[in-house]
């Protein structure tokens, strides 16, 4: 075990990490679990898993993330609520104390890359205290080889202290975690919060920020391929079934999470997969399931028994947001290279906990850029806290606290792909039908299956469909394997009149969301709903 590189000193200086004590760099897994255990950061689990507990932030700290007002990119960032500017001054402060904080501690550091892409792929390198959080690093990026290894000089670096807490009035944060992005230097820095997510996020608003500008479509979607080389995108937000739809035994998948779109096709951003897995089921995902149980996986605030080392994925008493990260290798059918062709089909994923949008509808060109822009899904009781009845949720291009630039760039990008590529386009809802919680139930996850396989081997695009008078969708009247009256939404509803309420009331939720595109969208886009 190399654990300090005397080739090229111990080549943190470059970062202004002096007087580091052990560097355990670019470590193997095995190596990572002596340290996790070790240093009391986990438990392994009976079948091997790795269990982690991330204390107070079991989620990420979105009001805590920030990006460092400097010339270079200051006229690019779309700066709001999501983007929020940091003073460079104060970045710098806080930096220096970071490195202070780093002397004389044991230091992880993971040298790979993020992008299967060869033409736009960057080199990252993550440095943080925790041994687990540089598994994480190992497990959720592209690993380099050893040869990769002689070479990497990384071009975005992460330095991810959880033990180091900032001082709000001194340092300029919103509390005492942080997520600060600085383009300019070409580094970010995450303290307070031991949710290792924001390191993999952190990441990917980089690639949000660098590739577009080079006409690559960034996208926080799933991806997979069939067995005729046919590629399929899944854009959906947490919980919408985005991870679990595109981990199909019928078809190999690119990735799960992040995605380029370039002129080659699709390209994962990653090399591993980071899956919700709450309530996770073995008949319903048995791919993402057996990762559970897999050596190499890191279980994030899954409940485990100490005695008998056995996880309970049903108890949510440390979170509903239990996470598992495990290499994409891990899962049986995948694409070794990361890549695919361009998309055939894109399935836009929603939630609706109100149940009045259907299953399935194919939208035009024009209601895919909007459905895109809007981004919609629903929380429902017991997700959040505080949420006690279903909340609508709109985060644009399926994932606004992720996307630095403007949202109509991204939105503009993705059109001029759909129409060069003639991408057939879907609205899959994976949420309530018959009404909502307590009135209606949860689409089977058979169900949602059986409608995207249709759906991407051309059966529903070959048969007929009805124009929904609300939302302006066209429905498909059967699909093998499901009862016909569960495809028209407001057929599944006993009382007529109540779904016509409901629908017009997500319809006006719609209108008022994207009040804030309408300056930037095509007419024929605003003009959906």
């Amino acid at each position: 075990m190399r654990l300090n590189d005397i080739t090229r000193g111990n080549g943190l200086e470059e970062h202004g990490i002096t007087n580091a004590n052990l560097i355990y760099w670019t470590s193997p897994t095995s190596v990572l679990y002596e340290q996790v255990v070790r240093r009391g950061e986990g438990l392994i689990s009976h079948l091997g898993a790795l269990t982690v507990k991330t204390g107070h932030y079991t989620g990420r700290a979105a009001n805590d993330k920030f990006i460092v007002e400097e010339p270079s990119s200051s006229h690019l960032v779309n700066w709001g609520k999501v983007n929020r500017p940091f003073e460079a001054g104060r970045f710098d402060a806080l930096y220096k104390k970071m490195c202070n904080y780093m002397q004389g501690r044991d230091l992880f550091v993971q040298d790979c890359f993020a992008g299967a892409s060869p033409a736009h792929r960057i080199p990252v390198r993550i440095i943080s205290e925790r041994a687990w959080h540089s598994l994480f690093a190992r497990n959720m990026f592209l690993r380099a080889t050893q040869e990769e290894l002689l070479t990497h000089r990384s071009e975005f670096t992460v330095i991810d202290l959880p033990a180091f807490h900032a001082q709000p009035k001194i340092d300029g944060t919103n509390s005492e975690a942080f997520i600060i992005i600085n383009f300019a230097r070409k580094l970010v820095i995450i303290g307070g919060t031991s949710y290792a997510g924001e390191i993999k996020k952190s990441i990917f608003t980089v690639l949000n920020y660098l590739l577009p500008q080079k006409n690559v479509m960034s996208m926080h979607c799933s991806a997979n391929t069939g067995p005729q080389g046919d590629v399929a995108v899944f854009f959906g937000l947490s919980g919408t079934g985005k991870t679990t739809l595109s981990a199909a035994p019928n078809r190999l998948l690119i990735g799960d999470d992040e995605h380029g779109w370039d002129e080659n096709g699709v390209f994962n951003f990653e090399g591993g997969c980071y899956a919700k897995v709450i309530n996770l089921s073995a008949e319903s995902e048995p791919e993402i399931y057996q990762c559970t149980r897999r050596f190499g996986t890191i279980l994030e605030n899954v409940a485990i028994d100490t005695i008998s080392r056995r996880i309970d994925l049903d108890d949510a008493s440390f979170t509903e947001n239990t996470r598992a990260s495990y290499p994409i290798t891990h899962i049986p059918n995948i694409v070794p290279t990361g890549a695919g062709g361009h998309p055939n089909n894109i399935i836009m994923l929603t939630c609706d906990a109100f149940g009045v949008l259907p299953p399935i509808a194919k939208l035009t060109a024009e209601q895919a850029m909007y459905h895109f822009l809007s981004g919609y899904t629903a929380k429902v009781a017991g997700t959040e806290a505080g949420i006690t009845e279903p909340q609508a949720t709109f985060s644009a291009c399926f994932g606004a606290p992720f996307m630095a630039l403007k949202p109509s760039l991204y939105a503009d990008l993705l059109g001029k792909k759909i129409a060069s590529r003639k991408v057939d386009c879907w609205l899959v809802n994976t949420g309530w039908s018959g009404g909502g919680p307590g009135v209606g139930g949860r689409m089977k996850i058979a169900y949602s299956r059986a409608l995207v396989n249709a759906a991407l081997d051309g059966t529903l695009a070959k048969g007929s469909f009805v124009k929904d008078p609300v939302f302006g969708l066209d429905i498909p009247v059967s699909c093998p394997g499901l009862p016909n009256e569960i495809l028209n939404p407001r057929n599944a509803w006993s009382d007529k009149a109540a779904y016509d309420a409901m629908a017009q009331k997500l319809v006006e939720m719609f209108r008022h969301n994207f009040e804030q595109f309408k300056e930037t969208a095509a007419p024929e886009v605003a003009a959906v709903l």
